[in-house]
């Protein structure tokens, strides 16, 4: 496995782009991933379009820091912190009442998906840019997602603005995160174990 060390050019290649609301391939604390500013609606528009995939069917953000989450969610149900601390693999949230980031981001509920994660590119760019990341699997939808960055198909390498270095050999198995949905009253409903 390679070292665990990032190229602060490459960050801030990939925060320069996204800021210009470009798209990019990123390793994240699951699998590798397209993202975009996920509070640039266009930006979000053009992922779907690379994926091929309906925009009906929402796509999660990646936030760096626990604070962070009281930017996007106007009130956070105590249970999401008891899952977060619980939690042994990454795990994905969706919040209700959700502001601040793109519409076409929102399910038809005011919903979306967050998950903070720990794994140090990922975090590093959500830090650096200072809003919520776009994470999708970087794929074509109703494809297989790739385990690792050789499989990610040359289609939506070459669509991307910018493709990242970091973890490129890694081959290290990663899970997908788990995905719980919450209601304001605590209630949840597990979407993927």
């Amino acid at each position: 496995m390679e070292t665990l060390r990032y190229d602060k050019s490459d960050l801030q290649e990939a925060v320069t782009v996204l800021r210009k609301g470009g798209v990019i391939v990123y390793p994240t604390d699951t699998i590798w991933g397209i993202g975009c500013d996920a509070t640039n609606a266009e930006a979000v528009a053009r992922i779907y379009a690379i994926k091929r995939r309906a925009d009906a069917k929402a796509m999660l953000s990646l936030i760096d820091a626990p604070g962070r989450l009281q930017t996007y969610v106007r009130e956070i149900p105590s249970a999401a912190w008891d899952l977060i601390d619980c939690a042994t693999r990454p795990i994905t949230i969706i919040y209700p009442d959700v502001r601040g980031l793109a519409a076409n981001l929102l399910a038809d509920d005011g919903s979306a998906g967050i998950r903070l994660t720990n794994e140090p590119f990922s975090k590093a760019l959500c830090s650096a840019l200072g809003r919520a990341v776009v994470s999708t699997s970087a794929n074509i939808s109703g494809q297989p997602a790739p385990a690792f960055f050789a499989q990610i198909s040359d289609e939506i390498l070459n669509q991307a603005d910018y493709v990242v270095r970091f973890r490129r050999n890694d081959t290290t198995p990663h899970e997908p995160s788990s995905i719980i949905k919450l209601e304001v009253n605590n209630t949840f409903k597990i979407i993927r174990k």
